[in-house]
């Protein structure tokens, strides 16, 4: 049986998304050009020297520093250890802020966004205050004969971890928390009602229809993470260098434009990267996810 399209209609269609994409054009342009003009300004700057003069020596330079791949190496760690930490602890208190009545919820939600109320600078000197040696935290443990002596929590890479994670956390927490509101309870009913333990239904059920939250919190809590500067730079207390505090000395103590932005692009290629990984786990789990319900 074949079905055929009125002409007519497939025209007005097309003249419709003309027309809405017409309205989209001012808009467009000017994101495009916020989004690449300065991308191909830092890509110039790469190949100029303080002279001005067109190099490859900027790249040369960079790339052969250990203390870049060592940057590298602690960007992608924090990146990671930050995301798994966001999964942990998110992925749970989203399901129990979906579980809860609306109203006891949405109290729930109003603390966990509190974070997000607050300037960025002012919660990680509210960390320091908290993780340092004579802190409240460290006063806590030793008061109470839990530690014999004061935690090492700040100026390290736990304490740089940890106020991430209290940044990051209730950015991954919405798209998990709106994907399981939306999860029809009648699912669960019926998987509960043929037998299903508590965690059978979590497994299969809500985890396979709350994936495209969990992946979209995951690529927000990787690229904010990727490209964090004032938590490693305070919570670190120069210990801990990734990237963004490479480019940062860069440009204030040696005003090496060059070697910033190789570093700039060094970011960029990584968060690509990272994109076109996540994108294609996505397709494969999806492509499984299909397979699996044919067989």
């Amino acid at each position: 049986m074949t079905v055929t399209v009125d002409p007519a209609l497939l025209a007005d269609a097309r003249r419709e998304r003309r027309f809405f994409l017409s309205l989209s054009l001012p808009a467009l342009f000017i994101v495009g050009l916020a989004a690449i003009l300065p991308i191909l300004w830092i890509i110039r700057q790469s190949f100029l020297t303080t002279g001005g003069e067109y190099t490859i020596g900027n790249y040369a330079k960079v790339l052969s520093s250990g203390l870049t791949w060592s940057a590298l190496a602690t960007t992608l760690e924090l990146s990671l250890g930050t995301l798994a930490i966001c999964i942990l602890l998110g992925t749970p208190l989203a399901l129990a802020l979906a579980s809860a009545r609306p109203r006891v919820a949405n109290l729930l939600m109003a603390f966990v966004m509190l974070p997000l109320w607050t300037a960025i600078l002012v919660r990680t000197y509210g960390w320091l205050v908290l993780l340092r040696r004579d802190g409240l935290i460290n006063a806590a443990l030793t008061g109470s004969g839990l530690t014999a002596e004061h935690l090492p929590l700040v100026y390290n890479f736990t304490g740089t971890l940890i106020g991430m994670v209290h940044y990051m956390l209730p950015l991954f927490l919405l798209p998990v928390y709106a994907a399981m509101r939306d999860i029809d309870p009648n699912l669960v009913r019926a998987s509960a009602s043929m037998g299903a333990t508590l965690g059978q239904v979590i497994r299969t059920v809500i985890m396979p229809l709350s994936a495209g939250g969990i992946f979209s919190g995951s690529v927000i809590v990787l690229i904010y993470s990727i490209g964090f500067f004032i938590t490693p730079a305070v919570l670190g207390g120069g210990k801990v260098n990734p990237l963004s505090t490479r480019i940062e000395r860069a440009l204030s103590t040696f005003q090496d434009w060059g070697s910033a932005s190789v570093l700039g692009i060094l970011l960029l290629v990584l968060m690509a990267l990272i994109g076109v990984m996540l994108l294609a786990a996505r397709r494969l789990l999806a492509q499984n996810a299909v397979a699996a319900s044919h067989a």
